[in-house]
């Protein structure tokens, strides 16, 4: 099939068409920014500072003590741990030995956390001292190895006791470092609704995670390898964070400032002032906020020496981008991906054209097609709206542990986005809503289907439907339509309390609608769009 491909045309003077990518593993840009800049600063988090020699060192001596404990090539490992050096060190380690790193959010409760576990079949976790009890206590089929990692990043195993402690780097056993180097194998598991809207893990693989950081590298004409500065306020168990934020900085030979509280604006506008930060990957609310800050309107803070802003996982508003331009002087520009491409497959020209509501241009090696919504065989011509499907070096092998659907998302090596979406006649995309029903809350995935099945429990509900409806600060919301037992009535606040402790706080529906009765297809299913429709229609 020839795919014509107007974009090129639009790219920004500097960034090629088509792409070398090097045949490595992940973990080996880490080893290489070491022999490059060994004493140039790699990480600043709090009080902990890491040049590029002493950070790949720690990596090293992590994943020996992993080898120790039984770690083999493939095994999942979850990794369960807010922003900080410690993530760092263990990310790198689990993929020097060959482990597969299955990055969960701290924040989640013991339920979805106990999910994820199973679906991944993890047979590690390494933790904190604040999560680590709800891992000691959950109900496994497989066996599970639980570690608190320590502010000496060591491992402490929390069943037996035993620690293992950096002594190893001097120890007789050195030679038991892996020197696993196979690009095609699995780097991690990204959770992922897919197509039904129950969680899958996509597999990203070491070749995956290179050709998105390579693509950037070229894409980011602005930037300079080992002269940059990065603020990484993004989670980085969000693959988001994790291939924009960590991995493109080690591949440049970045300093990254990496927040422990992601969110905090307060933090990011003193980072911003404090260190001469040049790169900032965000999401739209996080730019908004800095937009209105009282401090920023004020001047109080030194914003100039940005210049290069990604946002990504949410809308980006035209009134939010042009805002940000002229508060820093830096080009903000509105990207687009997804789990199963990890991360991005689109983003606007740092230099060139930014258009307004644009995902912007497929990034080298990227085809794209829009197909009809009736027949996914029938391309759609310039400007007219279909699915929206990607072929390129990022795409996933598949969903693990779940064949069937990942051939029916992969058909002859076209991933299926499930985004509707349409191209114009200079190859800048436009999306206009999800086939499916996934909410993104501040680029957060909500899975209906997962929302509802908490609610249902409580006695007072008899039907129940959820859906993401429009919000200006977080880009949607999740809103509860109920259809309620005789007698029995029904509180936000109520319907909240029964939801804490059950899912993460984002996911708890923050509007609802007493109905009479849902809208369904003759079959049955509830029809999710026509609720919001039917909300958008009362505003």
């Amino acid at each position: 099939m020839i795919i014509n491909k107007p974009w090129l045309s639009s790219y920004d003077t500097g960034v090629p068409f088509s792409l070398q990518y090097p045949d490595i593993c992940v973990h080996e840009y880490l080893a290489a920014q070491a022999h490059a800049y060994p004493k140039r600063t790699a990480i600043i988090c709090g009080e902990s500072r890491f040049d590029y020699q002493t950070l790949h060192q720690k990596a090293i001596v992590f994943s020996r003590q992993l080898i120790r404990v039984g770690l083999k090539p493939g095994d999942r490992v979850g990794l369960c741990l807010p922003n900080s050096t410690g993530f760092i060190v263990a990310f790198f380690g689990v993929l020097m030995c060959g482990g597969v790193v299955a990055a969960m959010n701290p924040l989640f409760p013991k339920r979805e956390l106990e999910f994820q576990v199973k679906t991944a079949e993890v047979r590690f976790i390494i933790t904190d001292e604040k999560k680590e009890d709800e891992f000691l206590t959950m109900e496994l089929p497989q066996p599970v190895s639980i570690f608190r990692i320590l502010e000496s990043i060591e491992l402490l195993d929390r069943r037996t006791g035993a620690s293992f402690t950096s002594q190893s780097l001097y120890s007789p056993e050195r030679h038991i470092i892996s020197h696993f180097s196979d690009p095609h194998a699995p780097a991690v598991l990204q959770f992922s609704g897919g197509t039904t809207g129950v969680p899958k893990a996509a597999i990203g693989t070491h070749r995956n995670l290179v050709a998105n950081v390579t693509q950037f590298k070229n894409w980011l004409v602005n930037l300079d390898d080992g002269k940059e500065t990065y603020l990484v306020a993004i989670p980085l168990y969000h693959v988001y964070g994790l291939v924009l934020g960590l991995l493109l900085g080690i591949a440049t030979g970045a300093t990254l400032v990496l927040l422990q509280k992601p969110g905090d604006v307060d933090e990011m506008l003193h980072a911003i002032t404090k260190y001469p930060v040049s790169y900032f990957p965000a999401v739209p609310s996080i730019i908004n906020l800095i937009n209105n800050h009282p401090g920023v309107k004020r001047g109080d803070y030194q914003l100039n020496r940005i210049k290069a802003c990604i946002s990504g996982s949410a809308p980006l508003m035209e009134a939010v981008r042009e805002n940000f331009e002229k508060l820093t002087g830096a080009s903000l520009v509105e990207g687009y991906g997804l789990s199963e491409a990890p991360t991005a497959t689109h983003c606007n020209p740092i230099l060139g054209e930014k258009r307004a509501g644009s995902i912007g241009l497929p990034l080298p090696d990227v085809d794209c097609r829009i197909v009809s919504l009736a027949n996914n065989q029938a391309d759609m011509p310039i400007g007219e709206e279909g699915e929206l499907l990607i072929r390129s070096p990022q795409v996933m092998p598949g969903y693990f542990n779940h064949q069937e659907e990942s051939s029916a998302l992969l058909e002859s090596g076209w991933l299926r986005t499930g985004d509707i979406a349409r191209m114009d006649a200079e190859g800048y995309f436009y999306l206009s809503g999800r086939i499916k029903d996934l909410i993104k809350v501040h680029g957060m995935q909500v899975w209906p289907t997962e929302v509802e099945q908490v609610m249902s429990e409580h006695p007072a509900i008899k039907e129940c439907a959820v859906a993401g409806v429009p919000d200006e600060k977080s880009g949607e919301r999740v809103k509860a339509w109920l259809v309620l037992q005789e007698g029995h009535g029904m509180a936000l606040d109520n319907l909240r309390q029964h939801c804490q402790g059950k899912l993460a706080a984002y996911k708890i529906p923050v509007e609802i609608s007493i109905c009479a009765s849902l809208p369904k297809t003759p079959v049955g299913k509830v029809l999710r769009r026509e609720l919001v429709r039917e909300h958008m229609e009362r505003k």
